[in-house]
């Protein structure tokens, strides 16, 4: 059991112990990569969080690597430029690994048929035709709904105004030509500065009780985390106990470290904020230890923000 850092909180969670920490630096020096979540931990879809951007900063500085692991649907291409033009430095990360790449690969093998019908808004267009250097030609053909072999799903055609609810004919329709749905956003909502929006994983969520068959490849998914050991691989010679995974995903980033073997920081001022308590930036001891025990999760470590 490792020892609470300066100013640490411990509590038990079962036979574990998660730490409360005021910042990533109190543990850092006990690993050599982190996979760091996007929206919610780096930036709120708007711009960045600047202490979290500072911290990923003084962990590359340190001798660390960074490997950004989101479950946008886009790929790590388009997802590098979509943090560019949010103002995050490229000093803060090495590599991106993206539900995107992943779901791409899927898609490539056939894994969907090869005339797909897309489900997704037009600024998801990238998933289509632009790819990761490691990622074989794109053989897909794209089709309307009524000639498709199957679904790729990267998130709703209009999220700021609609909700699955919206789609449930198209795909009462679609579980009844027996179609599959690539999942290709494992998330159900985001916070996109203070507006909650749905993502592709609701849409996906609702297939599947109707009783539609759904293939995930993000996270919590093993293929996303195949793709992150395989891109960290080929920059540094990390071991599984030296990386630690940064997310505010309870069902996603901490569930899905978990299922890896991985160490977890759980970020409490993301998708969960106001659960812990009324202090901002101090998560109540006793309430996040019963959230976190009614989950069964048992992140390392849980901090407010990251930075």
């Amino acid at each position: 059991m490792d020892r609470p850092g300066h100013g640490a909180r411990p509590f038990h969670l079962g036979d574990k112990m998660t730490r409360i920490i005021a910042s990533l630096a109190e543990v850092s020096d006990r690993y050599r990569a982190v996979y760091c979540d996007l929206w919610g931990c780096l930036h709120n879809g708007k711009a960045p969080f600047p202490d979290a951007v500072a911290a990923l900063q003084t962990f590359r500085a340190a001798g660390g690597t960074v490997l950004l692991l989101t479950n946008s649907p886009r790929p790590s291409p388009a997802v590098a430029t979509q943090l560019d033009a949010l103002g995050v430095p490229r000093a803060c990360w090495d590599v991106i690994a993206s539900s995107g790449d992943a779901a791409q690969a899927a898609m490539l093998a056939g894994a969907v048929g090869q005339r797909v019908w897309h489900l997704g808004p037009p600024k998801d267009e990238a998933f289509f035709s632009t790819f990761a250097p490691d990622l074989p030609p794109a053989t897909i053909e794209r089709v309307p709904f009524e000639e498709a072999e199957g679904i790729v799903c990267t998130g709703l055609f209009d999220d700021q105004t609609e909700s699955p609810a919206d789609y449930r004919a198209r795909l009462l329709l679609a579980r009844e030509r027996g179609l599959k749905m690539l999942c290709a956003n494992p998330d159900k909502v985001v916070d996109l500065g203070h507006k909650r929006i749905f993502c592709a994983g609701a849409l996906a969520e609702a297939y599947a009780e109707m009783g539609g068959e759904v293939l995930y490849f993000g996270k919590p998914h093993p293929p996303i985390y195949d793709l992150a050991r395989k891109r960290l691989a080929a920059l540094a010679d990390v071991a599984p106990d030296e990386v630690l995974c940064i997310g505010d995903g309870p069902e996603t980033d901490i569930a899905g470290a978990a299922g890896e073997g991985l160490d977890a920081l759980f970020v409490t001022e993301g998708l969960a904020a106001g659960a812990f308590g009324p202090a901002q930036g101090k998560p109540d001891p006793a309430l996040l230890h019963e959230w976190l025990q009614s989950r069964n999760l048992a992140p390392a470590y849980t901090i407010a923000h990251l930075r």
